[in-house]
């Protein structure tokens, strides 16, 4: 069941993103969560939510193609998600194969993203 929950919430951050749902990232993502993308540079949740209003990062598409090393032990978990991204990056659009570690906290019984590492493989 946790490992269903933790999947799924991944995945609707993925939604959210092409979507430009922001009030949906909100729910998902933990207050005080940081996004580490693949140039290394560590953003803030809110940061990056003013980015996806402006477009400066607008996602067009993610394709999933792999889930692996999950991890959960008591409130605590992880995975790597491997996904095509179709996204435009400060005004440069590429498809990126970006794999995010993700890692969460069960919170009042519900499980919340607090971190995210993104990096290409």
């Amino acid at each position: 069941m946790d490992e269903q929950q933790i999947i799924e919430l991944y995945r609707a951050v993925n939604q959210a993103m092409v979507a430009k749902d922001i009030d949906k990232l909100d729910r998902i993502l933990a207050d005080g969560m940081y996004l580490v993308h693949m140039t290394g540079y560590d953003q803030t949740k809110d940061e990056w939510f003013a980015q996806i209003r402006s477009e400066q990062m607008r996602y067009y598409s993610t394709k999933e193609e792999n889930i692996k090393d999950i991890k959960i032990e008591g409130n605590k978990a992880s995975f790597i998600g491997q996904s095509r991204v179709d996204a435009r990056i400060y005004g440069s659009r590429h498809t990126w194969r970006l794999q995010v570690k993700n890692y969460f906290e069960k919170r009042n019984g519900e499980w919340i993203i607090v971190r995210q590492e993104a990096s290409t493989y």
